[in-house]
């Protein structure tokens, strides 16, 4: 297992909640000042403070400090956890099931690149495209570019120094990490991304990685490494050579597109071209918005509350009001629409069965979540500083 594997997940997939928090809040955005907070809605300005104040506290140096420490690669139960924390520094709150679902978004996209990444080391493009976007969400506040840019370096200064077989490694921890999570997404499914049953489907064609040459030869060479034969054959797709590495540096055109915000660049992947994101077609993917429109249409109302603190805030619920917290009788009941709620929460008998294999896999994990639960606890306790 890799002790460089966390970095790149946690910013990655912070990259990828504010892809999907800014896309979401500009596209209920109704008012571009306070006029209208008594009416459940937010303003321009409570969209651009949320972007920020996540991009500061995960760019802190404080958090930066104890993520980039070697060490082992967290559960998923507390990297959500740490995504959580990270979510709710500042106005906005999400209730468990939203988060639950934002979480399934973002470790899904991640999943996707990871697969699809060329070669280990293009690993540390995507992070850098991750960043490069993020970059763009604060780029009229100059403390946290200058933020951005240390812990650039600072990752560059870390990974730069790792062989090939380091990085094998890595991508090794990370499908690993990955292997298990199989959440259907709408826009995979509706551009044969991936299958009903939640596994992406690969293409088998594209560009080969950069100093790879292309399949469907083999050469033969003698005693003296002399070429003396080569034989071609069918290799099955059509492939094409990468004219160029992505650039590993601070800035620089990073070539590979994995990483980006699949929100604003075309995500449709035909199964007779290249795996990867295309490069010549940046125009909006209303495909890919879709998933965020469907999740706005279970959002229902954004309320605007007090917070103790005596500032506004704002609750986003992904689903129906009350859907999550009803535990009403069993049965079913109609409401003035019409709809029929059938709730079985209260079977007395499937309550105790299940509680009682909750309880059993509880014990059983317990052991080996306590190392895992406990590796994030200094990385929450300088959130809870922050």
């Amino acid at each position: 297992m890799s002790m460089r594997a966390l970095p790149v997940v946690v910013v990655s997939l912070g990259g990828e909640m504010l892809y999907i928090l800014d896309q979401r809040l500009a596209a209920q955005n109704t008012s571009r000042d306070n006029s209208e907070k008594a009416a459940g809605l937010w303003s321009e300005q409570d969209r651009q403070r949320v972007l920020k104040d996540i991009v500061g506290t995960m760019f802190s140096q404080a958090f930066m400090d104890e993520l980039l420490k070697p060490q082992q690669m967290y559960s998923h139960r507390t990297m959500k956890v740490v995504l959580t924390r990270l979510a709710h520094v500042s106005i906005m709150r999400l209730n468990p099931v939203s988060m639950e679902k934002l979480y399934e978004l973002m470790i899904m996209a991640f999943k996707y690149q990871v697969l699809l990444c060329p070669r280990p080391k293009d690993l540390l493009l995507i992070t850098y495209n991750h960043m490069d976007a993020i970059r763009g969400f604060v780029k009229g506040t100059p403390v946290l570019l200058n933020k951005l840019d240390q812990t650039h370096r600072r990752i560059i200064e870390i990974y730069s120094t790792m062989t090939a077989g380091q990085f094998q490694i890595l991508r090794q921890t990370l499908l690993a990490f990955l292997q298990d999570t199989h959440v259907r997404v709408a826009m995979f499914l509706k551009n044969l991304i991936q299958n009903p049953d939640g596994r992406f489907a690969l293409s088998a064609s594209g560009p080969t990685p950069h100093g790879v040459d292309l399949p469907g030869s083999i050469r033969i060479f003698d005693t003296k490494g002399r070429k003396v034969r080569e034989v071609h054959f069918p290799s099955g797709g059509s492939y094409s050579a990468a004219n160029k590495e992505g650039s590993f540096g601070l800035h620089g055109d990073r070539v590979l597109r994995l990483g980006m915000n699949i929100y604003t660049v075309n995500l449709a992947v035909e199964p007779s071209k290249s795996p990867s994101l295309k490069t010549d077609n940046l125009t909006p993917n209303l495909l890919a918005k879709e998933e965020l429109n469907l999740l706005a249409r279970l959002m229902g109302k954004v309320e605007m509350d007090n917070m103790s603190a005596g500032e506004s805030g704002f609750h986003i619920n992904l689903f129906g009001a009350g859907q999550e917290d009803d535990t009403g009788a069993a049965g079913g009941t109609e409401d003035s629409s019409g709809v029929i709620s059938i709730q079985a929460l209260k079977d007395e008998y499937s309550a105790t069965q299940l509680s009682q294999i909750a309880r059993l896999f509880a014990e059983q994990e317990a052991t080996s979540e306590k190392v895992n639960s406990s590796k994030g606890d200094n990385l929450l306790a300088m959130m809870d500083d922050l």
